[in-house]
């Protein structure tokens, strides 16, 4: 059997370790990352991944035991989780097939043979290891060498050469009391493992991997910004994803540095947070809403938006009530961490009486499509999840937009129709507005207005917002979350008044 075209779309886990009722998806983009705390099971992800799949021809082969060994305080009896993946085998192809695996008091389910074939490579941080530093012989150290030069390896130096700034010129191994190990030339200087960086090496190491792995291959990288430059890490991802959409691979990997959220439209974007023993995924999010859940309220009243556009707007109603001292704004990203943020700090036993979750109104529009998404996320039939559900399900608000229009085209089209009037700086918004008839996503048509008038992105939605509000259509775009504001608003103020 010829099996091919391997995708994984997604990972349940309802017990693994640190790891309790967690869903992450790998859908959108080739290469995802992950982010969140120590200790909130990060890693252990990629060696779920690593242990379901059986190798297809190259890739490695691991057993659960290799990194859930059994031991006097862990048997991780009880452990299960699932995959969801699609693959072809010969001419028939499987969509989206599930495969659960589980550890009873005898053996880890399925048994090996077992196992859908992908060819899958694992990249621990002890490949960050400088070499000198496993090195035992205090005397020297003599090696024979041997240069490389396959095509792939002329690959790997040039992709080396991009993402550290220097020429790589050679690629060689070395060999030494039954070791192998690489070394390179750099400008007529030639030098071995034994001298490299731990970053140097560990960059290395991942491009062969990278280069080498089969089509439709799975890569896990463990801390893969650790012992990186800021800068290196970058050209690295860049590398990475150019060279998983030529090769059908997907990389899945970990990371505590917060600025490769620059690169989100490009990968993908998860953050894992572990709240009240439950295991929390955030696509496509900002740290602010995500460190709320272990925070506490910073202002007396908060609102939770999808993005910048909606934070302006909140921004404008709370201003038009004199309120903007009072209210928080916290962005929690793509529309979906909006259902696990409320979700999670119900669950964490915050009752959310002065929180709003605010929605653009594009998608989840139904309340049947909003309780579908609370109920994966506060699982349960009993009367407290029953009971958070509900309350969840109030708290939730959403701009009034009509059928299959998306925020900005409909600010765009409520500008479009607003007469000159005095002031200078909105005529001018209005010009560059009905200038724009056609965009390649719809968040262009408010990208594409701030550019022509030269504004910095916030200073131009603040005025974008501003003009916008003039609008006859303004009351109702955004009455279901002014009425919300302005009783929580009016009554903080009589609040301080009676002080």
């Amino acid at each position: 059997m010829a099996i091919s075209q391997q995708v994984i779309h997604k990972l349940v886990v309802q017990n693994l370790k640190n790891l309790n009722d967690l869903e992450i998806s790998f859908d959108g983009a080739p290469v995802t990352a992950i982010l969140g705390p120590n200790g909130n099971g990060k890693s252990t992800i990629l060696h779920a991944l690593a242990c379901a799949f059986e190798p297809n021809g190259q890739g490695e082969d691991y057993k659960f035991s290799s990194f859930f060994l059994p031991n006097t305080d862990a048997l991780w009896n009880g452990s299960k989780l699932e995959i969801v993946h699609s693959y072809r085998d010969d001419a028939t192809m499987h969509d989206r097939a599930v495969r659960a695996y589980k550890k009873t008091n005898v053996r880890w389910t399925p048994r090996y043979a077992n196992r859908p074939k992908r060819d899958v490579f694992y990249i621990g941080i002890d490949k960050c290891v400088p070499m000198i530093e496993s090195e035992k012989k205090n005397a020297k150290i003599n090696y024979s060498t041997k240069a490389v030069t396959e095509e792939v390896i002329e690959t790997i130096l040039s992709k080396a050469s991009t993402i550290l700034n220097r020429e790589y010129s050679k690629y060689n191994i070395h060999t030494a009391s039954g070791k192998t190990f690489i070394g390179v030339e750099v400008d007529a200087l030639r030098y071995s493992a034994i001298s490299m960086s731990a970053g140097e090496q560990k960059i290395f190491y991942i491009l062969e991997r990278l280069y080498r792995a089969p089509k439709n291959s799975l890569l896990l990288i463990d801390e893969l910004d650790l012992l990186l430059h800021d800068s290196a890490m970058k050209k690295l991802i860049s590398v990475i994803n150019e060279r998983a959409k030529d090769k059908n691979l997907q990389v899945i990997f970990t990371t505590h540095r917060e600025s490769v959220l620059e690169l989100e439209g490009v990968i993908n974007i998860r953050h894992i947070v572990r709240v009240a023993e439950k295991s929390l995924c955030f696509n496509e999010t900002k740290p602010d809403a995500i460190n709320r859940l272990t925070g506490s309220q910073p202002k007396p009243i908060e609102v939770f938006v999808e993005d910048d556009l909606a934070s302006a707007i909140v921004k404008k109603i709370a201003s038009s009530y004199r309120g903007a001292r009072h209210v928080s704004i916290q962005r929690y990203g793509a529309a979906i961490n909006c259902f696990t943020v409320v979700g999670g700090l119900l669950t964490c036993g915050n009752n959310c009486e002065n929180s709003a979750f605010l929605l653009d109104g594009d998608v989840y529009r139904e309340t049947q499509e909003k309780e579908d998404r609370l109920r994966k996320v506060i699982a349960g039939d009993d009367p407290v999840a029953e009971g958070n559900r509900t309350k969840a399900l109030s708290k939730i608000f959403q701009f009034r937009l009509p059928n299959a229009v998306s925020p900005e085209r409909f600010i765009h089209q409520l500008i479009i129709k607003i007469p000159h009037g005095e002031h200078e700086d909105f005529n001018e918004i209005i010009d560059a507005a009905k200038d724009i008839f056609a965009v390649d996503n719809d968040h262009g048509f408010l990208n594409d207005i701030i550019f022509r008038i030269g504004l910095e992105r916030n200073t131009g939605l603040s005025k974008i917002v501003d003009l916008a509000s003039k609008s006859a259509a303004w009351d109702d775009y955004i009455s279901d979350i002014r009425e919300w504001m302005e009783e929580k608003i009016l009554a903080t103020q009589e609040h301080e008044a009676a002080k």
